[in-house]
């Protein structure tokens, strides 16, 4: 641990000593996040769904010189996402950081979503979510406190067609955020949620590469290009270092401006 003589900036982003899991650490938003934090000094346990793309991600934070547990779990099961607490707890020795990152989608009008398609999206976008955090609050209590992030959507303030229950999963997390800052506060928890932006990531490529929404979302963002998955890092490594001791409970937006408003003047 890092003591008082530390530089101020050391002190207040380093995760020197801390231990961090990040759920679905092997998209294009995770796996950025787990070198980031592992640059940052933390042990990153890497959960993902498949052995292959989990060790590649473990390699990449090891290459930045960080340590890096792999860890799978499918986040539909609730059992399995107490299981992956209790794993990542384990073999960690502790669990500092919990970031709420993984997150899927099927594209579909809602006169064409299935009862299977909302299970399964509200299953892992906002169930896994909730009993995550859930099983992580006792053990970070014990130990004097942690960090839970989500990581939430413009979908929460902007509705847009063919994303219905994306869309509804995201605005949960945004309000059990606020919830989960108010209860766990006695508990020196602080609990909050990142809102990126359109980024580009696998999850999000089918979008890219329409010709029609890619001009469409470069015309609607005042900074005119899309959200690149390291632009995250500052405000993700804010809310899980001593920095963000006395925030909890907010929303932070990485959205090129696209939610303070536009422009009508063609340029």
């Amino acid at each position: 641990m890092m003591g008082d003589t530390a530089p101020l900036l050391q002190r207040l982003f380093s995760l020197e000593g801390k231990a961090a899991l990040i759920t679905g650490a092997t998209g294009g938003i995770g796996g950025t996040l787990a070198v980031a934090l592992g640059q940052a000094g933390a042990t990153v346990g890497v959960h993902g769904r498949e052995q292959s793309k989990v060790e590649q991600t473990c390699a990449e934070v090891e290459a930045a010189r960080g340590l890096a547990v792999p860890l799978l779990a499918d986040l539909s099961d609730v059992q399995a996402c107490r299981d992956l607490i209790a794993g990542a707890n384990a073999a960690m020795g502790r669990l500092d950081i919990l970031i709420n990152n993984a997150g899927t989608n099927r594209r579909k009008p809602i006169k064409d979503v299935t009862p299977q398609d909302f299970e399964y999206i509200t299953a892992v976008n906002l169930r896994s979510v909730y009993f995550l955090s859930q099983a992580a609050q006792p053990i970070m209590r014990e130990q004097g406190g942690g960090k839970i992030v989500h990581i939430g959507s413009v979908n929460i303030f902007y509705g847009l067609e063919t994303i219905s229950v994306y869309g509804m999963t995201k605005g949960a997390v945004a309000q059990l955020t606020k919830v989960m800052a108010v209860e766990w506060a006695k508990d020196n928890i602080q609990v909050n949620c990142v809102t990126p932006g359109f980024v580009v990531t696998p999850l999000s490529q089918s979008v890219w590469a329409d010709e029609y929404k890619a001009n469409w979302l470069l015309n609607r963002i005042p900074l005119r290009r899309p959200c690149a998955p390291d632009e995250l890092v500052g405000a993700v490594l804010l809310l899980c270092s001593q920095a963000s001791s006395y925030i909890t409970g907010q929303n932070i937006v990485v959205d090129g401006g696209f939610l303070a408003g536009g422009s009508w003047i063609a340029e």
